[in-house]
């Protein structure tokens, strides 16, 4: 389901949209606020798909909020709504996914609903597909003497351990009868990659990323405590690989 943040600051707007969303839509209005510093804060700590958008609006006007968002890593659409024409051309440039004029129209606001949900759903479409050969892909394992048949989706991270390679995925750790650079070998690009001499990470699994001495990382994974470094050699890929 898509989570929407409505940022207006004239009540009867606000409840207009709220009323227009919950009718035509399966959209999820996560919040809704009427100044902009309030939900530039808000959206530090929660993640939505859509932001509508007005333009006049107290402490942070609409454009120099949706600057703001335009800089996150994960970016919402952005929905203006506003009684006035004169900044379409900024909202085109800075990619507004629609530009609504008040009144809005209730026929307009319903295709722009069913256009957004389509999108949404033709995403997580191809995500799927992409994340399929990653799930379909096995590596043998071993634990207490027994072969594990384990999915490299479930790999957190693996540690160089000599001539063999320590596993750990969220149910504990496993061993590869081999050297860590020939387990590297065996996992897809685009999803691991190799941080430091002895270590290779599951990027999908970063957590935090924690300033560390000479322009290093450390970096916390899910499901472990264990901290993994970042060599210095490379720190740029790295930053590359999660557009830091």
């Amino acid at each position: 389901m898509m989570k929407a943040l409505i940022v207006e600051d004239e009540y009867l707007a606000r409840e207009e949209l709220t009323y227009l969303i919950q009718t035509h839509s399966h959209i999820h209005i996560e919040a809704a606020f009427e100044d902009g510093l309030e939900a530039f804060k808000f959206l530090q700590t929660n993640q939505v798909d859509i932001v509508f958008l007005d333009i006049n609006i107290p402490s942070i006007d609409g454009m120099l909020l949706a600057r703001n968002i335009s800089q996150f890593k994960h970016k919402p659409h952005i929905v203006f709504t506003t009684a006035y024409k004169d900044h379409a051309v900024d909202a085109f440039e800075l990619e507004a996914f629609d530009y609504l004029l008040k009144p809005i129209s209730e026929t307009r606001m319903k295709g722009l609903l069913a256009k957004l949900e389509l999108q949404h759903q033709e995403a997580n479409q191809q995500e799927q597909q992409a994340f399929e050969p990653l799930r379909s892909h096995t590596i043998n394992l071993m634990k207490d003497n027994r072969i594990v048949i384990t999915p490299v989706s479930e790999i957190d991270y693996a540690e160089a351990n000599e001539k063999v390679t320590t596993v750990y995925t969220a149910d504990g750790c496993f061993i590869a009868p081999m050297a860590i650079s020939e387990l590297v070998a065996k996992l897809p690009e685009p999803d691991f990659f190799r941080c430091h001499r002895s270590y290779c990470i599951n990027l999908s699994r970063v957590q935090e990323i924690i300033p560390w001495v000479n322009s290093t990382y450390m970096l916390k994974l899910q499901h472990h405590e264990q901290q993994v470094p970042v060599s210095r050699s490379n720190i740029k890929q790295f930053r590359e690989r999660m557009k830091l």
